[in-house]
């Protein structure tokens, strides 16, 4: 199967693969990723496979989205990943996003996550787009809420005790 591929002025946001296990062994292993989202248990670059092949791809080809891996077009490297899933407990489908600590506050969050929202809207038919994080996540709650994402309360996503900040935007009039 062949899958969409997004570009903006400086990135190119295409489908993770296993070809980026290496990249995502990498990523999951970032102080922000640990903190900010949790430890997903990726302890090599085989881990990351099984990963991406358990949980990224089988969406892909049900969906025909989910997890984009970002890469620059100027030096083709990969920074980060940005995606629309279908997570369990949040209605709607949940964007999120994470780079590796060299590549924040860059503007490459911004630029890839509302390339991904447009296209969400406009190419994917998603009605809602929901974000959930951390409460003490400032810098993602200011990307959300400049994407046009208004904080629409709190939730608890199945088998966990965390209370998250939830954030939600219709595609229809692009707020809730």
């Amino acid at each position: 199967m062949n899958f969409k591929t997004f570009e903006t002025e400086r990135l190119i946001l295409k489908p993770t693969s296993e070809d980026d296990a290496t990249f995502i062994f990498h990523l999951f292993n970032t102080p922000n990723w640990l903190k900010f989202i949790g430890d997903r248990n990726i302890t090599s670059v085989d881990k990351a496979k099984e990963y991406i092949n358990e949980k990224m791809v089988p969406q892909l080809k049900r969906l025909g989205y989910s997890s984009y891996t970002i890469i620059t077009k100027q030096d083709n490297l990969k920074i980060g990943s940005c995606g629309l899933y279908d997570r369990e407990g949040v209605e709607g489908i949940d964007i999120g996003f994470a780079f590796l600590p060299e590549y924040e506050k860059k503007g490459f969050a911004f630029e890839a996550s509302k390339r991904l929202k447009d296209a969400a809207f406009n190419d994917l038919g998603i009605e809602v787009i929901s974000a959930i994080t951390t409460k003490d996540n400032l810098p993602s709650q200011r990307l959300l809420e400049k994407l046009g994402l208004k904080l629409y309360g709190t939730t608890k996503l199945p088998n966990d005790e965390k209370e998250l900040s939830l954030y939600k935007m219709e595609r229809l009039n692009n707020a809730l």
